[in-house]
């Protein structure tokens, strides 16, 4: 693994770059998946962030964003977020080290607003922390405002 730095903030290694390589082809946070979104995840104090431009054909009409691209960003954040926070539950490195991979067990979306095509910051936070769960709580926002709010409980698949 790469040593981590810090910089306004923001760990500079994105939580997705450390996913076991069996773990890296997912479609939205998947580092080798060449068709996929590839968010990267930072952690951000107690937070994780997530920085995204989807491409104008993800519209669903008019100029806003099609709500299931919506619901996999804050799908995959959220994963990146429960990671991030169980590493750091569990006194690891967040960055120094291969972290869990986390998928999900229950995915809440609400969509408060229409969503413009972007950029998209998209910000989480663990709610709690178990041995294996993890429950996140999301916001993704549009052009100054909160379009989106998601929750997800997510469970650890590997090791550590």
């Amino acid at each position: 693994m790469s040593r981590s730095a810090c910089k306004d903030g923001l760990m500079t290694t994105a939580i997705q770059d450390t996913y076991p390589e069996d773990f890296s082809h997912c479609f939205g946070c998947g580092r080798n998946n060449e068709h996929g979104h590839q968010i990267k995840t930072f952690a951000a104090g107690e937070h994780a962030i997530t920085e995204y431009e989807p491409a104008p054909y993800y519209l669903g009409g008019g100029q806003v964003a099609y709500g299931g691209v919506i619901a996999s960003i804050i799908d995959c954040h959220c994963a990146g977020t429960a990671a991030i926070a169980w590493m750091r539950a569990n006194d690891m490195a967040v960055g120094e080290e291969e972290s869990p991979r986390f998928v999900t067990a229950r995915l809440e979306v609400d969509y408060l607003q229409p969503t413009p095509i972007g950029p998209w910051r998209i910000t989480g936070v663990a709610e709690e922390i178990g041995a294996r769960k993890v429950i996140v709580a999301a916001e993704l926002s549009a052009d100054g405002r909160v379009t989106v709010r998601g929750r997800a409980v997510m469970v650890k698949i590997t090791a550590p």
